[in-house]
């Protein structure tokens, strides 16, 4: 196995134009990599960039700068032919399963289609690994090929979609918040399921969630972004375990806990609310909302840093770091 990993996210910045001639940094200077075989969570609150990051990497659009690279190659280098061929081992799951599916189309066709696109088999041999990805994911091809998207529930929808991203055995798959519309004892069916297809497969994932519970389940490592930037990486257990970054720390503190006796560390719980992206803070973005905050972190951008082996962050005080007394609050208006 090479240590070369398979995708590598570097400096990505990506770009909306609004009216006006204005522009929206959506996207401001991620980098990650993903290596073969692991699940990778990419979680923030909503806004913060992370569907924004995963259609950077399915070139949906293309980022404004840096670089993507994908198995050795660099995505916005290759021509519209050369992409195409590269995204038959490239798929995303999208958030919702139910407008993600041609409302038109049988699920024959829309499980089939990336293999009609690619021109890959015989129609004979398309149907027959279309039968293979629907048993795959537990749907009886005879009683579901001949039907329409509006017919399933959206936990049947979302498996429609698996079987879509499976059909051509990809290497990596986007998973873009492929439970969140889902009903709780669903998402605990769909990411089984994950899990099942990784084995089988041999799939890499970069599993995108706001929701720390699903994502500390399911993931490797985590990645944790805000307002367009990577805030703090490390493994799932070190980083539940003992989170460096003070917006990590808060997210951990919002997640439910099934005790009636558990009383939670209001102190790291989040206040106010996300920042514009149109206007974000100078220095440090966390800032505005970081009990921690000082002058320095408006002056300056934290830098991001292997605070640990494996665990990066940016931030100019961790919270493993600091002992001494809170320091006074900047300014925040």
């Amino acid at each position: 196995m090479t240590d070369a990993p398979l995708l590598a996210v570097e400096s990505v910045t990506v770009e909306y134009a609004l009216s006006g001639g204005r522009k929206l940094m959506a996207v401001a200077g991620v980098s990650f990599t993903v290596r073969r075989g692991e699940t990778l969570g990419l979680v923030g609150e909503s806004g913060c960039g992370k569907s924004t990051v995963g259609r950077a990497i399915m070139q949906l659009p293309g980022p404004a700068g840096g670089r993507i690279v994908f198995e050795g190659r660099d995505l916005a280098d290759l021509s519209g032919q050369e992409l195409r061929r590269v995204r038959a081992r490239l798929h995303m799951i999208f958030q919702d399963p139910i407008s993600s599916l041609n409302p038109r189309r049988r699920v024959r066709d829309i499980v089939a289609e990336p293999m009609a696109i690619a021109g890959v088999g015989s129609p004979e041999e398309r149907e027959r690994r279309v039968r293979l990805a629907l048993e795959a994911v537990s749907l009886d091809p005879d009683r579901v090929m001949g039907r329409r998207p509006h017919e399933f529930s959206g936990g049947q929808c979302q498996r429609i979609a698996i079987a879509r991203a499976l059909i051509m055995e990809p290497h990596l798959v986007v998973c873009d918040e492929p439970v969140s519309s889902l009903d709780v004892s669903v998402r605990a069916q769909i990411l089984n399921l994950l899990e099942d297809m990784k084995a089988r497969y041999g799939l890499t994932l970069l599993f995108i969630s706001h929701d720390l519970a699903v994502v500390k389940n399911i993931s490797d490592r985590v990645a944790v972004m805000y307002l367009g930037r990577l805030c703090e990486l490390a493994s799932s257990a070190r980083l539940y375990q003992a989170p460096l970054h003070p917006y990590t720390a808060a997210l951990m503190a919002a997640i439910p806990v099934m005790d009636p006796d558990h009383v939670p560390d209001r102190s790291r719980l989040l206040a106010g609310d996300l920042p514009s992206p149109m206007d974000p803070p100078s220095g440090c973005r966390f800032r505005t909302r970081c009990p921690r905050a000082e002058t320095r972190c408006a002056e300056l951008e934290p830098t991001w840093r292997e605070a640990e082996p494996g665990h990066f962050v940016a931030c100019h005080f961790p919270l493993a770091s600091v002992n001494a007394p809170e320091a006074a609050p900047i300014n925040r208006s």
